[in-house]
């Protein structure tokens, strides 16, 4: 089984540049499933049914998301409906929709988990525990989670605690590919971050005078997305999928 994960989709271009290349780059290499992180697919941050069915419509099976996910409240709706988009799993109980999704193609099932970190970032339940609660109730060996975390110390830890346990973990929302992509010891997939589809020569998708501006000022700014020079970050994880086991993980980026 050949499951690609994009990362964060940053804004209508990024939307429109994975429309672009996401079902060629499926077809070329094979993909079997796509999982996409849509967190930010909306202009401003946030996800709306509209860049939602964008993403779907691009090719993707399943969308994840992570902190900025109940930022726009018209999503609320179509978390509640339980078809593809999930929200991290650690949240409260009140927020709407689940952290989970399992994609059944008949021939194999992949579990989708979506978690959020807690160091540097909004609490929430301890992700390590949620994810136990969580594991007990999957019945299928093909397992991906994603880690929409701060630290990378954090994101290391969830990999190793998992290992064995899951086909991959990946870890999303710092927007910057690292380069430790690498099947562990227990057979999981695993990246520190996959990055982002969004402005090459960006920070973080944002134009990067402002971000310079804010920097160099101390000013609050408002953010605007940089619509120019895209690029398109992703891995690409190999999965046996009558053992779960991962057999190897790459990482994919393609640019204009």
């Amino acid at each position: 089984m050949k499951v690609l994960f994009l990362g964060d989709v940053v804004g209508k271009s990024g939307c429109d540049f994975v429309a672009k290349h996401l079902r060629s780059l499926k077809k070329m290499i094979g993909v079997d499933a796509c999982v996409v992180n849509g967190e930010n697919s909306a202009e401003g941050n946030g996800i709306t049914p509209e860049s939602a069915r964008m993403l779907f419509d691009a090719g993707a099976d399943v969308i994840t998301t992570g902190n900025h996910v109940l930022k726009r409240r018209e999503i609320y709706p179509v978390l509640e409906q339980k078809n593809g988009i999930i929200r991290p799993a650690n949240y409260h109980s009140s927020a709407p929709g689940c952290g989970m999704f399992v994609l059944d193609k008949l021939r194999w099932q992949l579990c989708v988990i979506n978690l959020q970190g807690i160091a540097a970032m909004e609490p929430h339940a301890n992700p390590f525990e949620k994810v136990d609660q969580l594991l007990k109730h999957v019945h299928t060996p093909n397992i991906l989670v994603d880690f929409h975390a701060e630290m990378t110390s954090e994101k290391k830890a969830m990999g190793y605690y998992l290992d064995g346990r899951v086909s991959a973990v990946v870890g999303t929302h710092t927007h910057v590919p690292t380069a430790d992509e690498r099947v562990l010891r227990g057979g999981t997939a695993y990246i520190t971050d996959v990055g982002m589809c969004g402005g090459k020569n960006s920070v973080l998708g944002v134009k990067k005078e402002i971000i310079i501006r804010k920097f160099v000022t101390g000013m609050p700014e408002r953010f605007e997305y940089d619509h120019q020079d895209m690029e398109l970050n992703a891995v690409l994880i190999t999965i046996d999928q009558s053992s779960g086991r991962a057999q190897s993980i790459e990482r994919v980026c393609i640019g204009e």
